[in-house]
């Protein structure tokens, strides 16, 4: 169900923003209907994030009529860093930097008040990914990968991870989970590995000054590589979750495509 038909099943064609789904037939929902992305700030912007992630989100509930529901939300509900040390479900939210962030912590406040599960991937990356990479890529310049130093560690997310993740999270009891990866990743690491490219740092307050006043670039995206967000994810194992895919099994895959 959503804009798109999915690659296997039937299709169910759903505005988030404007329309009650018909769940007419439907057991139970994993909902992962979202706006996304990084656009400057603005009325426009927030009112177009809210309709989806939070609208959408009560009209969904409503739909739902105490059908199990598991609601993805993101690791970007959390308070930004920088974070010393892994983040668990009871860190505080609020004081979001991006209209994203802001907008899946008012959707995700109303999916906990209904009892449902509500996890929280960060950087979720694999098949599909519309999103990461191309974010991944304007750091480019001249065949070199620039970033706000220093290195910091960072939790990823591989789709198959979560996608095992909400089929499992139809029988756990209802709350907030962090779902990621087995292993935190070095981001520069990543970088180097996914890029193809040489990284080199720029101050993290050049950085930040520059995103008050570029285009492009905003607080939000200096904050996803230099907060060093580790999640913790001993909630989701004490239910079981256990991550079969990390990075690496990703760069293989696509070397071997090449």
């Amino acid at each position: 169900m959503g804009r798109r038909p999915g690659p296997v099943g039937r299709h169910v064609a759903w505005d988030a923003a404007r329309e009650v789904p018909d769940l007419d037939g439907v057991d139970a929902v994993v909902h992962l209907a979202a706006a996304v992305g990084d656009p400057r700030p603005g009325r426009a912007t927030e009112a177009a994030f809210h309709a989806v992630n939070v609208g959408g989100t009560a009209r969904l509930l409503e739909a739902a009529a105490g059908r199990p529901v598991v609601w993805v939300s993101s690791a970007s509900v959390y308070r930004p860093g920088p974070y010393r040390e892994p983040v668990r479900e009871d860190h505080p939210v609020g004081g979001q930097r991006g209209a994203y962030g802001r907008s899946k912590a008012a959707g995700e406040r109303l999916a906990l008040a209904a009892g449902t599960v509500v996890l929280r991937p960060r950087a979720v990356y694999g098949d599909g990914d519309r999103h990461l990479l191309p974010r991944l890529r304007r750091v480019v310049r001249r065949g070199t990968a620039w970033l706000p130093g220093p290195d910091v560690a960072m939790s990823l997310t591989a789709v198959e991870n979560l996608a095992g993740a909400c089929l499992a999270a139809l029988t756990w009891p209802a709350g907030a989970y962090n779902i990621a990866d087995d292993r935190a990743y070095r981001r520069d690491e990543v970088f180097g590995l996914v890029l193809g490219v040489p990284v080199r740092h720029v101050p993290a307050g050049l950085a930040r000054v520059a995103a008050v006043v570029s285009p492009t670039l905003t607080r939000y995206a200096v904050d996803q590589v230099t907060d060093g967000l580790v999640l913790d994810l001993g909630r989701a194992r004490a239910q079981g979750y256990r991550p079969v895919r990390t990075l690496a099994d990703y760069l293989v895959v696509t070397t071997d495509e090449r």
